[in-house]
């Protein structure tokens, strides 16, 4: 194992090496750029036997890697922002002809009032496309969550594309310390791609054909039972992973001091350290805070929330996106899950256009939270951090 300071970015481009990725569509954008460009340097150097092909635009970009998928082989691209929007006419194409393509998407807001910083705005609208979602907390977890992401969508109980989604400029072009896993022990853990169906003119197949409503409905059916299935799948290469690399990230979801706690608060991306510290404040002043980590925010892991938060007496859910209907996507979907629960469920929206999530916004979610488990009067939903703004 060789350590390295790194930035998110070239360790995504690390994860693909290891992962031997075959075919690589890119076109550059503001802050994934840095993927393409350190993988290209790969190929040229003789580190990685892949095709590089530059295209003229993201929506070229997935359909190469549609194309080299369903030739057989392992497709790797990556996208931020009005890149990934480009793309979604391709995107759905993917999931439904099951093909395991990985892609990283370093987080950009999306639309007017554009800029280059983080927010969610961009691939949280995609979660219903049937792409596999993963949200990283840091640069070792995007090393490691790449080669995680193969294993998981090549699966042949899965075969789906994976998104591994991750924080623009918070993790992207900051660097930390990395260990990288030996080639050896990677290609013990993922082994050679083994498609379902194959591009052959030897053996001619249809794919992506026009479905009339005889077949259609079950294809939809199928394809949601493939997400639901991936639940177990994730977990066992989580498990599998750390077996033989000693890291683990909890699979669907990661917790931090949740046993005993009382409340807690959800979070995802890099704001979830942030919490870990204000969680950890808490405890030592004699609050029984935890924090849930969401990793996966397709599948959704409803079920196993229900379970970690059983003994709860409030929770708050932390959103860096809107869904313009009052609250963020990420508590609907919690709200959704948790339906029966007995205890308070609060909505934190923060961290917007790129805007820091600070340890004192942080704390005052808890607070928020805090009061809700005693009963007393609170917003649903809360906004922090507005600047001349009180909500």
């Amino acid at each position: 194992m060789v350590m390295k300071v790194m930035s998110a970015d070239h360790s995504v481009a690390h994860g693909v090496r290891l992962a031997r990725a075959e075919v690589i569509p890119a076109f550059p954008i503001t802050p994934q750029t840095l993927i393409v460009e350190l993988l290209s340097e790969f190929i040229n150097d003789g580190e990685l036997d892949a095709d590089f092909m530059p295209v003229e635009s993201e929506h070229s970009a997935m359909s190469a890697a549609i194309g080299a998928s369903a030739g057989g082989v392992r497709a790797f691209t990556a996208t931020s922002s009005q890149g990934l929007a480009l793309m979604h006419e391709m995107l759905y194409a993917a999931p439904h002809n099951r093909l395991p393509i990985v892609m990283a998407n370093v987080n950009r807001s999306l639309g007017a009032a554009s800029g280059i910083w983080l927010e969610y705005n961009d691939s949280m609208p995609e979660r219903e496309s049937g792409w596999l979602q993963v949200y990283i907390e840091d640069n070792q977890e995007a090393l490691d969550m790449i080669i995680q992401a193969y294993r998981i969508g090549e699966d042949g109980g899965v075969m789906l594309p994976v998104m591994v989604c991750l924080d623009g400029f918070v993790l992207s072009h900051t660097v930390e310390k990395v260990d990288l896993p030996d080639q050896e022990i990677v290609d013990r853990f993922l082994p050679k791609f083994s498609p379902l169906d194959v591009l052959d003119s030897e053996a001619p197949k249809t794919f992506n054909a026009i479905t009339p409503p005889d077949y259609a409905m079950e294809m939809r059916y199928r394809l949601e039972r493939a997400i639901e299935d991936s639940k177990t799948v994730i977990g066992r290469v989580d498990s599998e992973y750390g077996e033989v690399t000693g890291r683990r990230y909890g699979g669907l979801l990661d917790t931090y001091r949740m046993e005993g706690a009382e409340i807690a608060l959800m979070t995802l991306g890099t704001a979830t350290s942030t919490a870990k510290v204000v969680a950890d404040r808490l405890n030592e002043m004699g609050k029984k805070a935890g924090v849930i980590k969401l990793r996966f925010m397709r599948p959704f892991p409803g079920r196993e929330l229900a379970e970690i938060t059983k003994e709860l007496k409030g929770l708050g859910v932390f959103d860096r996106s809107l869904s313009f209907n009052g609250f963020g996507p990420v508590f609907t979907e919690t709200r959704n899950a948790l339906n029966s629960a007995q205890f308070p469920i609060t909505n934190h929206i923060a961290g917007l256009g790129g805007r820091d999530v600070t340890f004192e916004e942080v704390k005052s979610m808890f607070d928020i939270v805090e009061r809700s488990a005693r009963g007393e009067s609170y917003r649903e939903c809360n906004w922090h951090g507005l600047r001349g703004v009180m909500v």
